[in-house]
């Protein structure tokens, strides 16, 4: 079964407009500059969005299972990484596909990202502990955003590994220059939304998937809320942690997630320049989530493991165990107690951590504004210490991204 033999009707998972409609405090509406909840028309933009996968590459993994699973893999490979220049006789389905990411839109500027890159290294631990601790964590409490996560036992089976992983394309999308044609980060995207079609094709395809309820698996408003996490959450979380954040910065790191989301298949439609826009679409895209239930407590724990984990030289029991507590205080910080039980982590948690860090956080990122040898400096050790949780995530094994199996599409 392809994806696109799905029926398009709207999933259960969806709530009635009528229950969308609540009313915007005064503050919020004069900061938005209009109301959170959506019109008639974007409603039902939204959730027809929740039978949209990813046309193009679900084509081509519909092409590469036809032509060859592991030759079609090969000249897959060979595009992103050297380009079509490389391939004698490049068949035109994936000659299409590598063209039409080649030529990038107008509106990007490799200036702005590359300036949203600098402020994310600047940013050091924060920026992690604010997208694994707050985005990720806290959308497990989203149940229909769990599903295609259990059922490929992506995230609860061998978590720390799939963290990492995710780590290691953040590293390289937010690399000066990561995003350019041949980049890391240019390719580490492709990789990803390859594993991402082959996932939704196998999914669609099985008796476990109920599309009536969950409509597409990974479907555009999936990973619609999955970019805004990455730059409106992060921006926020960062804000809350004592990081000020100016409007110039702000642009930058959502420029910098407005193309990484557009190489992703993130229709263009949905891709936003301002945060006031991406938090208002982020609230559109919450109204066709499910509550919590088993699958948050499964996730929630699985990741709140996951330093337990992490390879350390010396005093390894000890500094697991610090860092095991370190992330349960910020999402304590960020979550309420009840939430936290909705995640099957301890209620009794305090945010010891981001309470302590905040003060000095806050004195060290406002003096930077005025010391610009500071904020040279605050990048280079921040992305050093990014790079550093990385390897302690890894440990002796080689820092690479799932590799993708079209062999048995969607086992990625």
């Amino acid at each position: 079964m392809t994806v696109q033999a799905h029926i398009h009707a709207i999933p259960s998972r969806a709530r009635p407009f009528e229950k969308t409609q609540q009313a915007t405090p005064a503050l919020l509406r004069k900061l938005l500059g209009r109301d959170l909840a959506p019109s008639q028309q974007e409603y039902a933009g939204v959730v027809e969005a929740l039978n949209v996968g990813d046309p193009d590459m679900d084509a081509l993994v519909d092409w590469m299972v036809a032509f060859g699973p592991r030759e079609a893999r090969a000249l897959f490979e060979t595009a992103i990484t050297e380009g079509l220049a490389a391939i004698t006789d490049c068949p035109e389905p994936l000659r299409l596909f590598i063209k039409s990411l080649e030529r990038r839109p107008a509106w990007v500027d490799f200036e702005l990202i590359d300036e949203g890159a600098r402020f994310i290294h600047a940013t050091g631990m924060t920026a992690p502990y604010v997208l694994r601790d707050l985005a990720l964590m806290g959308g497990y409490l989203l149940s229909g955003f769990n599903q295609s996560l259990v059922l490929t036992g992506a995230l609860n089976q061998g978590a720390s590994r799939r963290i990492a992983e995710t780590g290691k394309w953040w590293i390289d999308c937010t690399e000066e220059g990561g995003l350019n044609r041949f980049g890391a980060g240019f390719r580490g995207t492709l990789h990803v939304r390859l594993v991402h079609a082959l996932v939704r094709r196998n999914l669609a395809s099985r008796e476990e998937w109920d599309d009536a309820q969950w409509g597409l698996p990974l479907s555009q408003v999936d990973m619609v809320a999955t970019y805004l996490g990455f730059c409106v959450v992060m921006l926020g979380g960062l804000r809350k942690m004592g990081v000020p954040v100016t409007p110039r910065e702000s642009r930058a790191v959502m420029h910098l997630w407005k193309y990484t989301c557009w190489l992703m298949g993130v229709e263009e439609k949905w891709l936003v320049d301002r945060e006031q826009d991406g938090i208002v679409l982020l609230h559109h895209t919450l109204m066709t989530q499910s509550k919590p239930d088993w699958t948050s407590q499964e996730l929630g724990k699985a990741l709140a493991g996951e330093p337990l984990e992490r390879h350390f030289r010396r005093f390894e029991s000890l500094r697991r165990k610090i860092a095991y507590q370190k992330h349960l205080s910020v999402s304590r910080y960020f979550l309420s107690g009840d939430k936290m039980a909705q995640l099957g982590l301890p209620k009794s948690v305090s945010a010891w951590y981001p309470l302590a860090t905040l003060l000095p956080r806050l004195v060290s990122f406002s003096g930077q504004r005025y010391l610009p040898g500071l904020r040279q400096w605050q990048q280079k050790q921040g992305r050093a210490a990014q790079r550093k949780v990385l390897a302690q995530m890894f440990g002796e094994t080689e820092q690479d991204l799932i590799r993708p199996s079209t062999d048995h599409p969607g086992h990625a």
